[in-house]
């Protein structure tokens, strides 16, 4: 009896597949398999996916002009403008290459990762522990007001939905948990590492001495150092959360958007980056699936309106 039950098990299986098929092609009004089904499921995985995956970068904004233009095409083959029509097909023929070269960072980084040891990585969205980020808030004030009294200079940055995979390479590449000793030697104005930033994703340091593109607002303040310049110019470039530590003054600032906040007390900084870290992944948290899918590959929030 024990001898046929793998048999038995394998006829029941084929059974109860062909019955599903059976249904499904009654009940659908196309011819459907259930091949069918999983192929679309997995094209649809794969491709909700690779949006994903976009929408956690810069790209994301290069792929709402996309639509928007391929949206175009459509209204004005509609109403039979042949002209923009023609000079926006011949747009779309060399948009290919154009693709290529705009996603070449997105496109390097997923081959990498289907070339690493566990393909499970590939589309794993990595999701930062609350606790993580609470203590890293925790360490990064008593390190902030700890370097704000001996006047040493500091620049963090505290990555969001936009990688910067790019600013870390510039730099020197760690994986440590934040304290405040760690911060304290790494600004250390004898320290190799004291002149660039510090990069934290999911609560963890994954860079330091990394160079930030400078702001090009020619309305800044002249008494802003290089420092200010660089902390504005990434808050300019990404959705990243940047806290600076003046070395001549040793206040302490915070760049969000492109708008820098002066003169914040330790008990403040701490209550911004919690208001900008932590609520931001509560928030996700508490939505999940009742976000629109075209708002989470367009990376749109309420924040990001409320700044512009």
């Amino acid at each position: 009896m024990s001898r046929d039950f793998p048999g038995c098990l394998e006829k029941g299986v084929v059974f109860l597949l062909e019955a599903v098929q059976t249904f499904l092609q009654m009940s659908l009004p196309l011819s459907l398999r259930l091949s069918d089904l999983l192929d679309i499921a997995i094209l649809s995985f794969v491709i909700y996916k690779i949006l994903w995956i976009l929408r956690k970068t810069s790209s994301g904004r290069v792929l709402w002009g996309i639509l928007i233009l391929m949206f175009a095409m459509a209204l004005f083959s509609k109403m039979e403008l042949i002209a923009t029509s023609f000079l926006l097909g011949k747009l779309v023929e060399w948009g290919v290459v154009v693709l290529v070269v705009l996603f070449q960072p997105e496109i390097r980084r997923f081959l990498e990762r289907v070339g690493s040891s566990r393909l499970g990585v590939v589309f794993a969205s990595n999701k930062s522990s609350p606790m993580d980020l609470e203590f890293a808030i925790a360490q990064t004030t008593a390190a902030y007001a700890d370097m704000s009294r001996d006047k040493v200079g500091a620049l963090m940055v505290f990555e969001r939905q936009n990688l910067l995979d790019d600013v870390i390479k510039t730099g020197t590449a760690l994986d440590c948990a934040v304290s405040s000793e760690l911060l304290k030697n790494i600004f250390w104005n004898k320290a190799p590492l004291h002149d660039g930033a510090v990069i934290v994703r999911d609560g963890r340091i994954v860079g330091a001495g990394c160079m930030l593109p400078l702001s090009s607002n020619v309305n800044l303040s002249r008494d802003l150092g290089m420092r200010h310049r660089a902390g504005i110019g990434m808050s300019e470039h990404s959705d990243a959360v940047v806290v600076i530590v003046s070395e001549e003054t040793g206040s302490i600032s915070a760049a969000v958007g492109g708008m820098l906040k002066r003169h914040l007390a330790p008990e403040t900084l701490e209550r911004l980056l919690r208001n900008e870290l932590l609520n931001d992944d509560t928030r996700e948290e508490k939505k999940g699936t009742q976000i629109p899918l075209l708002n989470q590959i367009l990376g749109w929030n309420k924040k990001e309106g409320d700044r512009s």
